[in-house]
């Protein structure tokens, strides 16, 4: 009697535990990501293209809804959004929390430290950089899938600009912390805007250039138009595209789902840093062919007195907080075991 009482009861619990598992995997998650990209850049396209894999491949269980920079909350809130549950999660660059926590600005935009996008992922992947990411967001409850690029961002400018002595006294977007700081030591006088305020303010003349996104993108939102003097390749920012989700909302999900959005998040990588390469030069040939551009190409010398001015910021902010003095070490740490630092 006592042996059947006990298969009973090993029965009820196995088929308890089986009905939560079943319940678990049968979960169906609606999202909602905010992106910094509005609706008219191809980067938000790419962005909502990765939102409909993430659907087929989870079998419908994950479903997000990708949402243009603004549409919940300002771009540099949606950590705070995230973290509150106003956001599920950000397709955004790391970059725009630096008024958090500077280490946000060093790790997410190190200008100046990469030549190629497969050098900045290598660090994330391989050199310790996810790792940093998510203990510096375990306080805000966001948990941090993965990284992404759009590649060495082009440079948008009205003037010609030939070398770091060309940056003297120019009016120019860029984004707060890190990037900032570089420019300013490098003699401009950068302000901060969002992406969507980039054209507009150019054409007002409320700034002369923009550290903005990839040539292909300046010139799909018609900023040649009336910023003729691009710099490319572009001898600054690479900046960290950021995929994050709320921890809790991680933590209910079941391994298969959170193995999907990791392994979709690396898809999304090489799928948007080889589009936009593509796209990059068949951009390039279509201004060149047009000619009422001049493509600016700054020689080896410029590029290295540019990275020496950022070099010094990168150890100037290791000293703003503990967290950036981690990023700095882990950073230059695996620039000199690679041979980048020359």
């Amino acid at each position: 009697m006592k042996k059947l009482i006990s298969g009973l009861v090993m029965t009820v619990i196995a088929g308890v535990l089986t009905f939560g598992t079943s319940q678990a995997a049968d979960k169906a998650y609606n999202l909602k990501f905010q992106s910094s990209d509005n609706t008219g850049n191809a980067n938000f396209q790419l962005k909502k293209e990765w939102a409909e894999r993430v659907k087929a491949a989870s079998n419908g269980r994950i479903n997000i809804e990708m949402m243009p920079v603004g549409s919940i909350v300002k771009h540099s809130e949606t950590l705070d959004a995230i973290s509150s549950g106003i956001l599920d999660g950000h397709v955004t660059a790391t970059g725009y929390f630096s008024g958090k926590d500077p280490a946000f600005g060093l790790i997410g935009n190190t200008v100046g430290a990469w030549g190629d996008p497969n050098e900045m992922l290598l660090f994330m992947e391989q050199g310790g950089g996810t790792e940093l990411l998510r203990e510096m967001y375990k306080p805000y409850g966001v948990y941090f899938i993965g990284a992404s690029a759009t590649g060495l961002e082009a440079f948008v400018s009205k003037v010609p600009l030939d070398g770091v002595g060309d940056l003297k006294g120019l009016k120019l977007r860029a984004p707060e912390g890190l990037v900032q700081a570089v420019f300013a030591a490098a003699g401009a006088a950068p302000v901060n805007l969002p992406g969507s305020e980039v054209y507009t303010s150019l054409d007002k003349g409320v700034i002369d250039a923009a550290d903005y996104t990839v040539f292909s993108t300046n010139e799909q939102q018609g900023m040649h138009k009336i910023a003729k003097h691009p710099v490319y390749p572009g001898f600054h920012s690479m900046p960290v595209l950021d995929v994050s989700i709320n921890q809790k909302t991680w933590d209910s999900m079941t391994p298969d789902l959170q193995a999907i959005l990791t392994m979709s998040v690396r898809d999304f990588a090489r799928q948007m840093t080889s589009a936009l390469k593509m796209a990059d030069l068949a951009a390039v040939a279509t201004v060149l062919s047009r000619g009422d551009v001049t493509i600016h190409d700054w020689p080896a010398a410029e590029r290295n007195k540019f990275r020496a001015i950022a070099m010094t910021e990168w150890e100037k902010f290791s000293t703003k907080s503990p967290s950036a003095k981690k990023v700095y070490d882990v950073l230059t740490k695996f620039l000199a075991d690679n041979g980048m630092l020359n």
